[in-house]
């Protein structure tokens, strides 16, 4: 039988990537966005799918909002990729982000459970809750720490989803993911910063990069890849939560490095230190350990920091 699958958030990166996985699986998909007619969809359209897709409008922070699109599509499955979406912008706007984000999860889990339906959940947590982790990474079992109001906000809606799994019985699960990049990274988003900011250097463009800390370490990842993980995790037999990472951590300092060499240029001779661009707080090490998702989902990232960093550049090259 023909599954169906509605995406929140369905406009971002993720939700593009997602939505053309599910298609090429032969699913129904539906998207929503809090203004199906004024949204811009890029992501959909440039992969060529936007008509393939059933679009509604749909705040997450109005419960009857999440209800009403819930029982028009039906769904088997659900992903929650909604919310706002940035750390940095977090910092500025904390109460948006925990409205989004927290009260967001709830609404739906709270539709799923109203609507009395067998609905499988997948709520995107983030790596960012752990806030600093050992060299090792962070498992399933470590500790949340979360150091922005981002990370606060996906902590308690992970907590949330594991109680409405045990307290209700609903197949809610949460993918804990550490950073995952692609083209449509919108440009805030520092790895877009970079890379296009190293374009325009090499093109003559701009003369100067300027960035905050350079010492901060990240798990990077390829987009295309998690958002397999998150459709492995809605088909096991049992609700579980999982770490979606590459298991290895980089520099941004390094990022930078190797960017910049891919256009031919050292990175020394044009990015500056920004004080003002520095957090409120921030986190020194952020990696994730993925063997359970390895052993239990099948799933491991397969595309590396290198080859990341020049499929980043010649997509920008390309639209430059």
């Amino acid at each position: 039988m023909t599954k169906t699958a509605l995406i929140f958030g369905i406009g971002g990166q993720d939700g593009a990537y997602l939505a053309r996985q599910l298609l090429g699986k032969g699913y129904l998909v539906h998207g929503t966005s809090r203004d199906r007619e004024v949204g811009g969809f890029a992501g959909l359209a440039a992969m060529g799918i936007r008509d393939q897709v059933e679009l509604h409008s749909a705040s997450l922070v109005d419960f009857r909002s999440v209800a009403q699109v819930l029982k028009l599509s039906a769904p088997d499955e659900i992903y929650n990729l909604a919310g706002q979406s940035s750390v940095g912008l977090s910092f500025g706007q904390p109460v948006e982000t925990l409205d989004s984000i927290v009260i967001g999860t709830i609404n739906i889990l709270e539709a799923i459970r109203f609507l009395d339906r067998p609905t499988r959940f997948y709520n995107a947590a983030s790596g960012e809750a752990f806030g600093n982790t050992s060299p090792n990474g962070a498992d399933e079992n470590s500790q949340f720490r979360p150091r922005s109001p981002y990370g606060v906000a996906k902590a308690s809606a992970f907590w949330a989803v594991a109680n409405y799994r045990e307290a209700y019985g609903l197949f809610s699960c949460s993918g804990l993911l550490f950073n995952h990049e692609s083209p449509l990274r919108p440009a805030r988003f520092v790895t877009q910063k970079v890379v296009r900011g190293a374009i325009d250097i090499a093109k003559g463009r701009a003369n100067r990069l300027s960035l905050g800390r350079l010492d901060i370490r990240r798990d990077w990842g390829w987009a295309p890849e998690y958002v397999d993980a998150m459709w492995r995790i809605l088909q096991r037999d049992t609700a579980d939560d999982f770490v979606i990472a590459t298991g290895a951590s980089s520099t941004l300092e390094d990022f930078v490095r190797q960017v910049f060499e891919c256009v031919g240029l050292d990175w020394r001779e044009h990015v500056d230190h920004d004080p003002s661009l520095v957090r409120p707080a921030d986190i020194e090490t952020s990696v994730g350990n993925p063997e359970k998702a390895r052993r239990l989902l099948g799933w491991q990232a397969a595309t590396k920091l290198p080859e990341i960093v020049r499929k980043l550049v010649d997509a920008a090259k390309a639209d430059a």
